[in-house]
């Protein structure tokens, strides 16, 4: 597999708020909202903004509209303190819908002392005071946004009382006041939980994409992971075939010359082994070529399994002039194509090693079929040797049979002692026999 085919495992898959860790492969389990959406930004710069324009107009009508240069003054001079109160305590704590409570508190304190100081110089400023009812709906919990409120329309509707107001006027004030703070108090608290679940349901959507991206590279990550683990797999089935098929046909074909080699003056011994050789190597070519094209080894695809071992077995005492007694137990059934290879495979490297390492003068082969498993037993009277030496030296041949074995959660067991003789014993479980067959 190629670099490109990759997928880049420490890319961050989830870009839009999710928290995953990508080197764990584990979700953090915190999500954030990515960037506020276009009306909360617009909301958060009237807020923010909404308290100049306002005093600029307020201030502008009251200078205009004051008899005096005393006056003029202190409308100047109440203006500058409510624009720089304002710029101190608010504006500069960054987007108003984001600030911390206590800051919000400070100000707004701040800005009814100011608009009551500006209502009692001239009742035009209401323009500014009216800034106070966007201002209070920031500030929680509720009890103190209501208060807040109340205050502000206690503040705008001053007018009403002073100077010299009467019973019915302070009827009329304090109804206005009641009314005020109760409409827009409720109507910014219904507005808040209609904003609350279009934030949920924002949060859903952006966790639904988060998750899909999510889903998406991993599944990269699995389809990687399995190629690789296909290619491992493929590579390992070929190690296995290559050592099954060509190793032990070249270790034929060499000890086939090495015998013609030493009975070179006989010339029809020569020959014999010669022709071995040949048609060692043609069997072994065959099953390479069968090997890599993934199909069933000769034997196989000709016979059922018993006449295939039997066959091998037949061909390998040909070679050795060992004897071999192959038995049967059981009624041969059907057996899943890979654990049929996986048997024959078993007894040919069985028998090689038999051939190599035991010096024995008779072997015997049981292929057993059971209800649940299929068994292969493989004896021989040879020198035996150290079966814990051999298991911790693993050579290639009994590692490659293991782990076929293993594939179909089979077992091998070696029984051996030093002029014993070995048994070599090999079990594979079967899918359980249906009642009809």
């Amino acid at each position: 597999m190629s670099e490109s085919e990759t997928p880049d495992v420490h890319a961050d898959p989830l870009a839009i708020g999710v928290g995953f860790d990508v080197e764990a492969g584990e979700s953090m389990g915190t999500f954030e909202l990515t960037e506020p959406t276009t009306w909360e930004l617009g909301v958060d710069r009237v807020f923010a903004w909404l308290p100049y324009p306002t005093l600029i107009v307020s201030a502008v009508l009251s200078y205009l509209g004051q008899p005096g240069p005393d006056d003029r003054t202190w409308t100047i001079g109440l203006t500058l303190a409510a624009a720089v109160w304002t710029a101190a305590t608010f504006s500069r704590f960054g987007p108003p819908t984001q600030q911390r409570q206590r800051t919000l508190y400070v100000y707004f304190a701040g800005f009814l002392v100011l608009a009551a100081l500006m209502m009692l110089h001239t009742p035009v400023f209401v323009i500014y005071t009216i800034t106070g009812f966007l201002h209070a709906s920031l500030l929680r919990p509720w009890a103190v946004a209501f208060t807040g409120l109340a205050a502000t329309s206690l503040i705008a509707y001053s007018a009403i009382v002073y100077p010299g107001g009467g019973p019915v006027e302070w009827a009329i004030y304090l109804a206005i006041v009641a009314i005020q703070t109760a409409a827009v108090g409720f109507g910014v608290y219904g507005g808040d939980r209609m904003m609350g679940v279009a934030r949920e349901r924002r949060i859903a959507l952006e966790q639904l994409e988060a998750s899909r991206i999510e889903n998406e590279w991993l599944h990269q990550q699995l389809v990687a992971q399995a190629r690789e683990a296909g290619v491992h797999d493929e590579r390992e089935r070929l190690a296995g075939e290559i050592h099954d098929t060509i190793a032990q046909g070249l270790t034929g074909v060499i000890t086939q010359i090495e015998a013609a080699n030493q009975n070179w003056a006989d010339e029809e011994a020569a020959r014999t082994h010669l022709a071995s050789a040949s048609s060692i190597a043609r069997d072994s070519l065959e099953d390479a070529r069968r090997s890599v094209q993934a199909l069933r080894p000769s034997p196989l695809e000709e016979q059922r399994l018993p006449a295939a071992i039997a066959g091998a077995a037949g061909k390998w005492s040909g070679l050795t002039r060992i004897p071999v007694a192959v038995h049967t137990s059981g009624d041969p059934i059907h057996v899943p194509t890979d654990i049929e290879v996986t048997v024959l495979r078993a007894a040919q490297e069985g028998l090689a090693n038999v051939g190599k390492h035991s010096a024995a003068s008779r072997v015997d082969l049981t292929l057993s079929f059971m209800d649940d498993a299929v068994t292969l037993d493989l004896r021989d009277d040879g020198v035996g040797f150290d079966t814990t030496a051999a298991l911790r030296d693993e050579s290639y041949g009994l590692t490659a049979m293991k782990r076929r074995i293993d594939a179909f959660d089979g077992t091998l067991e070696l029984e051996s002692r030093p002029g014993d003789g070995c048994v070599l014993h090999v079990s594979i479980p079967l899918a359980p026999r249906t009642s009809d067959g």
